[in-house]
């Protein structure tokens, strides 16, 4: 919702921690690493390497809508209240030469 990313689980490596600190309530008890498994992709034989792929795009669950939903209504007012978070996470992060992110401080 803040900005425009679903709910999902990031990899670490794309992550930079800050000193930041934001106070959240309780997340829903569904929000497990459970929901963020994905589905295995059935292996392919040679004759069906061929063949034109007939499979549909993956849908979302109504279930995950409606937990995005439940988040977000949980999170936003949290950001919201921290002074000028809103919009450090919707601007753009980049580092620029001699700029190291373990040395910053916001």
């Amino acid at each position: 919702k803040l900005y425009g990313v679903p709910l999902r689980r990031d990899d670490l490596d794309y992550v930079i921690a800050t000193s930041t600190n934001v106070e959240l309530p309780d997340l829903p008890d569904s929000l497990t690493d459970r929901l963020f498994k994905r589905n295995a992709k059935p292996s392919k034989n040679e004759k069906e390497m061929f063949v034109e792929n007939t499979t549909e795009e993956p849908k979302i669950s109504a279930e995950k809508i409606a937990l995005q939903k439940e988040v977000d209504a949980l999170v936003v007012p949290a950001v919201k209240s921290v002074d000028m978070l809103q919009s450090y996470l919707r601007s753009r992060y980049t580092l620029t030469k001699g700029q190291f992110p373990h040395e910053m401080k916001i």
